[in-house]
């Protein structure tokens, strides 16, 4: 890699740390004292970059120069942010995310892989009751936030400000071409957090949970027309207009790890699930086309349900919906 090619991989690099909306020239330009003119000759390589400049940028936007030059130090770098109660809410949380996919949106050619130890975080904002579930139970048992010690699971708590959040960064995810992995026991972590907060009396009353049992089945029947015609829609689209392409694979045997990897016009970003739903990410190029050959493994050792192999779909789909109906039925035991 030649310098000019090292510059035009920090200002892509600064561009993913930017908000979509946010102008990198006038960015740079502030950060460097310099005009916007000349923040556009650097950017388009017309101006070549001092190593001063150089590392007052990558200091400022936390990228590694090792990685930048491609320097192989036998580690691997990651970057990301933990939700937390004081400094980085669940709102903070999604707008990163918004972010992240508007910058995916940014390239010609883009794709989402995702490989699902559980329903993928897209999924839960399709129904707000849903969204509404995954939040608390996140907050209150998993992060523990103090303000949800004694409280009990309430679907009007969500606040109206995150499900906009999450219909934002739906929308966006519903016009990326996306490939996910699936398994049978992908659905099994939810109905253990359903079951978890009802032994424990979190629930108000059993018609919240049968309440949120529809709100699955809305889901599930959503995504399995989605499967069937092989692209994503709006939930409420009557008309059913394509968005972006979906395609879905079952794996009866092997149960991912939530792992994503986006590929686009001229790089790879890997996102790494931890502690529960945090994200790290990483651009290093040796594991992402690990991952990318990983993916494709998956892929070509599950069976894809969208468009065609109508009988599997149908069984994998039969499955789940089955196990929604065997608890909802209990509730009225």
């Amino acid at each position: 890699m030649n310098s000019n090619e090292i510059q035009q991989q920090l200002f892509q690099l600064i561009k993913t740390k930017l908000p979509a909306e946010a102008s990198v020239a006038d960015e740079v330009a502030k950060l460097l004292d310099i005009s916007s003119d000349s923040a556009y000759r650097r950017m388009r390589g017309e101006k070549q970059i001092t190593f001063e400049e150089v590392y007052v940028l990558a200091q400022h936007f936390r990228i590694s120069l090792d990685q930048l030059m491609g320097i192989a130090t036998g580690g691997i770098l990651f970057q990301g942010n933990f939700v937390n109660e004081k400094t980085y809410g669940f709102e903070q949380y999604l707008t990163g995310i918004y972010h992240t996919m508007a910058y995916f949106n940014s390239f010609k050619n883009k794709e989402l892989y995702y490989s699902c130890k559980d329903m993928p975080l897209f999924h839960h904002f399709y129904v707000r009751e849903f969204a509404a579930f995954k939040w608390f139970f996140w907050l209150k048992t998993y992060l523990q936030f103090p303000g949800f010690a004694k409280k009990k699971f309430r679907f009007s708590d969500y606040p109206d400000e995150l499900f906009q959040l999450d219909q934002k960064v739906l929308d966006i995810y519903s016009q990326l071409a996306s490939r996910e992995i699936w398994n049978i026991e992908s659905m099994s972590i939810f109905f253990r957090q359903v079951e978890f907060y009802r032994d424990g009396n979190v629930f108000e009353s059993d018609e919240d949970v049968l309440k949120l049992y529809e709100a699955l089945e809305k889901i599930w029947d959503h995504l399995e027309k989605q499967a069937a015609l092989g692209y994503k829609f709006r939930i409420d689209d009557p008309e059913q207009k394509p968005l972006g392409e979906y395609k879905m694979y079952f794996n009866e045997v092997l149960l991912g790890d939530n792992s994503i990897l986006v590929v686009t016009d001229n790089l790879k970003m890997a996102f790494m699930t931890h502690t529960t739903f945090n994200f790290m990410m990483t651009r290093d190029v040796s594991f992402t086309e690990n991952m990318f050959k990983h993916m494709q493994t998956q892929m070509k050792r599950s069976t894809l349900i969208s468009e065609v192999s109508e009988k599997e779909r149908s069984r994998f789909f039969r499955i789940i919906r089955d196990r929604i109906q065997k608890r909802k039925e209990a509730l009225l035991v």
